[in-house]
C-alpha cells in the first residue's frame, strides 16, 4: 500500500511539474496534477477490461489479434 501511495504522489508531482513548466501557472499545474491521473485511472480500467475480453477469447482469435498487433507496430 505504501508503494502505491508513493507512486501516486510521484505521478501527481510529475503532472504538476510538467504543466507548470509548460504554462508557468500554479493553478493549471494543480488542476492538471489532479485531472490527468484521474483520466489515466479511467484509461487503465478500460484497458484492463479490453485485455480481459481478449484473454477470454479462443486461442485462434488471440493468435489473430497478436498478428494484427505485431503487423501494426512493425509496419
Amino acid at each position: 500500500m505504501l508503494k502505491t501511495m508513493t507512486f501516486t504522489l510521484m505521478h501527481f508531482c510529475i503532472a504538476f511539474a510538467v504543466a507548470y513548466a509548460l504554462t508557468g501557472s500554479v493553478a493549471v499545474g494543480g488542476l492538471l496534477a489532479v485531472v490527468e491521473p484521474l483520466c489515466n485511472s479511467v484509461g487503465f480500467f478500460l484497458h484492463e477490461k479490453l485485455w480481459q475480453r481478449i484473454e477470454r477469447q479462443t486461442p485462434a482469435t488471440q493468435q489473430c489479434a497478436r498478428r494484427v498487433w505485431h503487423h501494426h507496430h512493425h509496419a
